[in-house]
């Protein structure tokens, strides 16, 4: 019986060293017929790059980590749609921020109370920081930065989308199209579309 152990850890151990030293093509591969120790390895090497885009759009640790769970289930059923015209790593960071900002915008249309102002802590703590400041400017900060959510949030979603890429993570335009899968030219023909928009809704 133990010999038997024995040989079944080290056919587990070969399996997960040949793994390992797979290229992600030849994972790809093996995921899509099932392997799942092969889907494993590709989350494992480009899991990190898909928390810490989820991690920048939703600001903390552990909705990041909640989110991230979607993308999970998502690369492993949607496997077969890869078609390899982008790296695997940025097709698992696309699918990372497109549930990341699906959950931020859930959130926003349904927020809790406001917890920045109504909670005890954060209210003492935005009055001590804000003591020199003139409360009307504060507000009216406030009020400027939620008229811009909401006309972000009244984009149509072809332009929203790469809005919400490039300000929520901070990237060049050339890696805003690379995730959102464009061209260049079509990333900032729908960044420049939409700052005017923007401008017309803000007045």
């Amino acid at each position: 019986m133990a010999k038997s152990e024995a040989h079944i850890d080290e056919d587990e151990i070969k399996v997960k060293f040949a793994a390992s030293a797979a290229t992600d093509a030849v994972l790809i591969v093996a995921a899509k017929s099932g392997d799942h120790p092969a889907f494993v390895e590709l989350w494992t090497r480009h899991s990190k790059s898909a928390f810490n885009m989820t991690y920048r759009i939703m600001g903390n640790r552990e909705d990041a980590e909640d989110a991230v769970q979607d993308p999970w289930m998502k690369a492993y059923a949607r496997l077969n749609t890869f078609d390899g015209r982008a790296k695997f790593s940025t097709w698992l960071t696309r699918i990372a921020i497109n549930s990341a900002l699906l959950i931020l915008r859930r959130k926003r249309a349904h927020p809790e109370t406001s917890m920045e102002i109504e909670n005890g802590e954060t209210w003492r703590h935005c009055e001590i920081t804000d003591q020199t400041k003139d409360v009307e400017e504060f507000y009216a900060r406030r009020e400027r930065a939620e008229r811009l959510r909401r006309a972000i949030c009244r984009l149509q979603p072809t332009l929203r989308n790469v809005v919400e890429i490039h300000q929520l993570s901070d990237r060049s335009v050339k890696e805003v199209a690379e995730l959102a899968g464009l061209s260049v030219a079509a990333t900032k023909s729908r960044l420049l579309r939409a700052r005017i928009v923007l401008r017309r809704a803000l007045g």
